[in-house]
């Protein structure tokens, strides 16, 4: 697990260090661990967890914005993803994790302590219901909903100049189509994940200024 993760950050161009390495390795521990009695992801392999989960999210890192302090939301992060991946590889971005699973919400809080992230927080709540004191810089889902009701309930939440960011397999060609007017497809670039195999793409759009 470990070489494929040195592996698979390396093909990343990721400069993660040691204790950066550490935190990637751990979560995946806590997770496998997690999983076995609540059921936080179907894939049961440590080693497919590198490359489907942590690997996967960390992909999206390429295509974000660069600055610091970065404000990011993650819907529906469930087992931390892609959340957690991103929390660790930018210690000065802000993270919140959002999901109103409560036994979801229950290991994405004791994985923010073992792991010691100081940047994330964890809200058990429905996005409908969530209330931003601050708005993001970007929203971002992994396995939440289709792009029309991402697009719908987190427009909200996004800051002036802020993106709304989904993660696809193939070409999402139907549920382009089907998006709200007030949303704009800044682009939709294909996303290389080491050691996996098969299409992903990043759904990148702006809330229309009214």
């Amino acid at each position: 697990m470990t070489a494929a993760l040195v592996a698979g950050l390396s093909a990343l161009e990721l400069d993660a260090d040691i204790a950066a390495r550490a935190k990637l390795s751990q979560y995946i521990a806590l997770l496998d661990k997690w999983n076995r009695t609540h059921n936080l992801t179907a894939i049961r392999d440590p080693a497919q967890m590198v490359t489907h989960h942590l690997l996967d999210s960390l992909a999206v890192l390429a295509h974000l914005p660069k600055q610091a302090r970065l404000r990011v939301l993650d819907i529906g992060s469930g087992g931390g993803l892609p959340g957690i991946p991103l929390a660790i590889a930018q210690p000065d971005w802000r993270i919140v994790l959002l999901d109103s699973n409560q036994k979801k919400a229950a290991f994405l809080r004791q994985a923010a302590i073992e792991l010691n992230l100081a940047n994330v927080e964890v809200c058990a709540v429905r996005v409908q219901d969530y209330m931003a004191y601050l708005l993001f810089d970007v929203v971002i889902a992994r396995a939440f909903s289709d792009l029309a009701t991402f697009a719908t309930v987190a427009r909200r939440l996004v800051a002036p100049g802020g993106r709304l960011v989904a993660m696809k397999g193939a070409y999402p060609y139907e549920e382009l189509q089907q998006l709200p007017s007030d949303v704009l497809v800044a682009e939709v670039p294909a996303v290389r994940v080491p050691g996996l195999d098969v299409q992903r793409h990043l759904v990148i759009m702006e809330p229309r200024v009214p």
